[in-house]
């Protein structure tokens, strides 16, 4: 049984166009926001806005305030450990292997209540609040720790929330 994996005849030019994204491991802007380390390895300006995508270690303790994003989806899978999700007024724990999706307007965070870091991958869609991230947070600085919230990284907050357009709301946990 075959499957016809394209209509594009073999030898017409468009069966060898190129386009792919390829951002090696290591790779892609590494900054420190909101206690956690971000790679963005995608933004909505390298996949045509549909969404970003990020690399996220989040160490214990870490992990964004209570927010919602009206114009986006966020889209969580866990690689290893551990975090705590806020979905309205409800708390889970997600676990190594998990999938998370919060819809547009949803009242969410998520927080690492673990003794030890989690790692996950994230995505916007459609994207564009990573670039906001990006753009906007403290650079990452190798074999350095987050360092703690000071006035200066909530001034960057408030900037990327109004940019990222962003609604942070009171933490009711």
């Amino acid at each position: 049984m075959s499957f016809p994996w394209s209509d594009l005849p073999h030898d017409d030019p468009a069966w060898f166009k190129r386009g792919a994204l390829y951002v090696p491991s290591g790779e892609g802007p590494t900054v420190w926001a909101a206690g956690d380390v971000y790679t963005i390895k995608a933004r909505a300006s390298q996949t045509n806005g549909a969404f970003g995508f990020i690399e996220a270690t989040v160490p214990a303790g870490g992990g964004p305030p209570p927010h919602a994003h009206p114009d986006e989806e966020e889209t969580f899978y866990l690689l290893s450990g551990e975090l705590e999700f806020l979905d309205g007024e409800e708390t889970f724990i997600a676990k190594a292997g998990d999938f998370v999706h919060i819809p547009r307007g949803v009242r969410h965070r998520f927080h690492n209540v673990a003794n030890h870091a989690a790692r996950m991958i994230f995505m916007f869609t459609p994207g564009g609040t990573e670039s906001v991230i990006a753009d906007h947070a403290l650079p990452a600085v190798p074999g350095k720790e987050v360092p703690p919230i000071d006035e200066d990284q909530l001034a960057r907050f408030a900037i990327m929330n109004q940019l990222a357009k962003t609604i942070p709301l009171p933490d009711l946990s």
